[in-house]
Order: C-alpha cells, then structure tokens, then sequence
C-alpha cells in the first residue's frame, strides 16, 4: 500500500517533530510561495532559556501598586545545541531543497548573523544564481549585554533570494508601516500613515517578560515575521518554516490569512508551537467572527494538525 504523504497543498496548517531533512524531501516541487528559515547560527554554544513570570502572591517580598506583593515564578528550561564541525553540510542540502520547493513566484528568506552570512551569500548565489539575489536585510535592534572591548553586536543579517527574478511576488503595499526617524521633517498626514520599511529594519527583540514570549530560545519578533509574510505572499499561500523553533512565523501566517506548515527535530519546540499556535487559532478564530472574513473561517477555527515524522 503506497505511503499516504505527510503534505499536500489541501492539507490544514501543519507542525511536524522530525528531521526536517527528511521531512522536506517528501514535499513535491514547487509547492511554496515562501518560505523563511532562521537556523542555528553556529555560535559554538549551548541556547538556553527560562521561561520567568512575576504573579500577585501574598507571601511575595516584591511590592508594587496600592502595597499589593508579587513573587518571581521560574518555568522550564528550554535549550538546543548550536555547535556544529560541519555547519554548511548541515546546511546546504536543506537549501537545495528550498530552491526545490519554492513556487517559480518564491522568495526564500534565510536568518543568520555576521558568523556565517558570508558563507550563506555565496552559497546562495551558486544554488539561486546571483542574478536571484533580491535583498540583504539588516534587522537591528538595541537590547542586551554589551561588549567593552569592541562595538557591541546589535543587528542579523536576512538573506533573499527569488526563484524566479523576472517573475516573484512582492508587495511592500501590504507591509505594517513604521514611524519615522525625524516627523518633523515630513508633513503630518505621513506622520500618522508611517513609512515603509527600507533594508535596514529597527524592531525590538522578543523583551524576556513581555507578552509574546513563549521561553523558547532565540525567538525572533511578530513584527519582523509579519512583515515577511506580508511582502512575499498573498492570502491563501503556503508558507514554509522547516526551522519551525517557537512557531512565529505560524502565528505570522495566521494573523494574515496564509497556510503554514513548520518543521522542527527539536521536542520544546514542537511542544511550545503547538501550545502557542493553538491559542492562536482560537484567538484568530475570535477575530475573523468579527470582521467576517469567511473565505478563511475553516483553517482560522482549527488548531494546526500535528505529525510526529
């Protein structure tokens, strides 16, 4: 009896525990509009990270408004290895594969630092041709430990590439807008509209006690995914993210009407996308009751299925 495929492009939004290697080369070509990974960056050490919250408790010695006490709650640790011997045997067999299933339309987007982005562009030129090469994105942001003995490290790098340079999608219409730098030298209406992102993108990183932080290391922005998702896809597509890590492009995807399927071997991950994105459904849910929007109702109402490869 022929094996039933992990994915087809009617299958509901989809968060698969395995070997992404594995699980991408069973995907059929050119399936995905977009697709965004953010693997680990080689930095040659152990990413660890405890989830921490400050609850209302009578016996705590912290005090805040009207003299009411709290206490520091630690969670669970959640950690993954980011050191490899061979990072780019690691790396580019999945990116062959990435070329491979991006619709001719396509943009990859490919998350590093100043370790190996070097390494990527060059790499990414040969796979894609140079000529596909669309943007390096410089993320910036000022959060942190800093460095006494040189300038502290503040930004990654976001390569893209299209499949097809005469033929991809991009909308930068669609994109939230950010304020601008210097109001005072445009007029008030473009104050209140907010300009369109450039390459270089200032956004916060996810704050260690701010809402949307799930405990998962390296957990990158809503707003850096949204915006992504936003450019390089309509509603509808199927957005791929075979580093799945804390499920923010999932949640990108449901906010803005896409399909997502996400891959992670990594058993926290999974466990937080699949917490983290059943809520969202639900919340998702909740919001398109509201404004109607029908045509997205069946995958907005359910929580993602969820595959052990």
């Amino acid at each position: 009896m022929p094996k039933e495929p992990i994915w087809t492009p009617t299958s509901p939004n989809l968060v698969v525990h395995g070997d992404n290697l594995k699980v991408i080369r069973e995907l059929p070509d050119e399936s995905f509009q977009l697709i965004y990974i953010d693997p680990p960056f080689n930095t040659g050490k152990k990413q660890t990270r405890q989830n921490i919250k400050t609850v209302r408790s009578e016996e705590g010695n912290r005090v805040g408004y009207k003299g009411m006490t709290y206490e520091t709650v630690k969670g669970k640790i959640t950690s993954y290895d980011d050191s490899f011997e061979d990072f780019w045997e690691f790396l580019e067999p999945r990116l062959e594969e990435a070329w491979r299933l991006l619709k001719p339309s396509g943009t990859l987007y490919l998350h590093l630092d100043y370790r190996e982005v070097h390494y990527a562009k060059v790499l990414l030129d040969v796979l894609f041709g140079r000529e596909c090469f669309l943007n390096e994105i410089i993320w910036a942001y000022d959060y942190g430990a800093r460095s006494k003995k040189r300038w502290p490290t503040k930004h990654d790098n976001i390569l893209v590439y299209v499949k097809d340079p005469k033929g991809y999608y991009f909308n930068n219409r669609e994109v939230d807008r950010e304020p601008y730098m210097a109001p005072g030298l445009v007029t008030p209406e473009k104050v209140a509209l907010g300009k369109l992102p450039t390459d270089v993108w200032w956004h916060t990183i996810v704050s260690p006690s701010g809402r949307e932080k799930t405990g998962y290391p390296t957990q990158k922005p809503l707003g850096i995914l949204r915006r992504i998702v936003q450019a390089s896809s309509q509603r509808g597509d199927w957005v791929l993210d075979f580093f799945g890590g804390s499920g923010t492009t999932g949640e990108a995807a449901l906010q803005l009407g896409r399909n997502f399927l996400l891959v992670d071997k990594n058993k926290p991950a999974f466990e937080t996308m699949k917490n983290r994105l059943t809520r969202a459904a639900q919340v998702q849910s909740e919001v398109q009751d509201d404004v109607g929007e029908v045509q997205f109702a069946k995958f907005r109402q359910s929580p993602p299925r969820l595959v052990e490869a």
